[in-house]
């Protein structure tokens, strides 16, 4: 099966007119981004009182989560899909109870409704939060112009290709040259391809897509790798991809395991 198939048969109905605007989305976020380093659990566009809130794919009172902490972050990055009117942010903290942490936060209108959230810290997959700190900072996301800028389709055609691949070797994902893969600590500078000599579905995709970034992240459940839970649907996990000219630059894999390291 060939990328071009994938690119033609296997991508999900994508929306075609915008449901809100970046300037929104940006704003809204930063306020989120200045909610989680404060300690509160709202900010102003937030619909308070009909909200659903997710960590790790588990339902919980925001009140009770890591929005009430407040937390040191050392970096972020936004991505912002004006069509899903969604966005996605990764958040790095080092200090005091170190965090990656990926949130993506759905709006109604110029409101946030529901946020879920991948919280990972020590003991989850690979986790090392000064590791990512030191990679993040070191790669470029920047804004790719319009006239070279990937379709919706070909960006999510390609990040889904990816994690198709892991259960079915004859996927071949277009991988950049120079791909590298950030996981959890680790930064892979070999090879992006990953393959687990067992046949699996990656389920319950989320996607946000941003073509000025050239990125997606897909909020999803990684089968097989935690070894204290069932092979399906599997673990909660977030990958962050960064796509130019059709090609997979960086990736970025952040896991949650049930117990440390997902007993491996």
């Amino acid at each position: 099966m060939n990328f071009l198939f994938l690119l033609t048969c296997a991508v999900y109905a994508l929306p075609v007119t915008p449901a809100c605007t970046r300037t929104m989305l940006q704003e809204a976020t930063a306020g989120y981004l200045q909610a989680l380093a404060a300690g509160s659990p709202t900010f102003p566009s937030l619909m308070i009182g009909n909200v659903s809130y997710e960590e790790n794919d588990v339902v919980m009172d925001i009140s009770k989560g890591v929005l009430s902490q407040g937390i040191k972050i050392d970096f972020n990055r936004s991505i912002y899909d004006i069509f899903q009117c969604v966005s996605y942010t990764e958040v790095v903290a080092t200090t005091k109870h170190p965090y990656v942490i990926g949130a993506r936060l759905s709006f109604t209108g110029d409101k946030v409704t529901m946020i879920e959230t991948n919280v990972c810290d020590d003991g989850d997959w690979s986790f090392n939060a000064t590791a990512s700190l030191f990679y993040n900072k070191r790669e470029k996301w920047d804004p790719i112009a319009t006239a070279d800028q990937d379709t919706r389709q070909a960006i999510q055609a390609a990040a889904d290709a990816y994690l198709n691949e892991w259960g079915n070797n004859s996927i071949k994902p277009p991988f950049a040259s120079n791909c590298a893969r950030l996981e959890g600590g680790a930064y892979v500078t070999n090879g992006c391809s990953m393959y687990f000599m067992t046949p699996f579905n990656v389920t319950h995709r989320r996607y946000t897509i941003d073509e000025e970034l050239g990125a997606v992240n897909i909020f999803h459940n990684f089968p097989w790798l935690d070894a204290s839970l069932p092979k399906d649907p599997g673990t909660p996990t977030n990958n962050f991809f960064r796509i130019e000219a059709g090609k997979i630059h960086y990736i970025h894999e952040n896991t949650v395991c049930s117990k440390r390291n997902c007993s491996r």
